[in-house]
């Protein structure tokens, strides 16, 4: 199986697992939302979920973050920073 469908795959499968979760604690499907973490993964993978729709990654290590955000030319995904900061960045 290809990086393309692994990650395709693993997508659909927990996107089903979320939806399932928010109907069995009656929630509306779209109640929560997938944020895919691109730490120590390379912008191949980010640009596979981009293409499959997702718009918002998070990232916890700056400069890495400043190195993606600059390789994804896509102005409408959103960057959240997760966990600690370190104090020399």
């Amino acid at each position: 199986m290809t990086r393309d469908a692994t990650l395709i795959e693993r997508l659909t499968r927990i996107n089903r697992e979320i939806s399932d979760a928010c109907v069995n604690a009656s929630r509306p499907p779209d109640a929560c939302r997938l944020l895919p973490v691109s730490k120590t993964k390379p912008v191949s993978d980010l640009e596979i979920l981009y293409g499959s729709g997702i718009r918002a990654f998070g990232e916890n290590y700056v400069q890495e973050a400043v190195d993606k955000i600059k390789a994804l030319p896509h102005s409408d995904i959103a960057w959240h920073f997760i966990g600690h900061i370190q104090s020399n960045k």
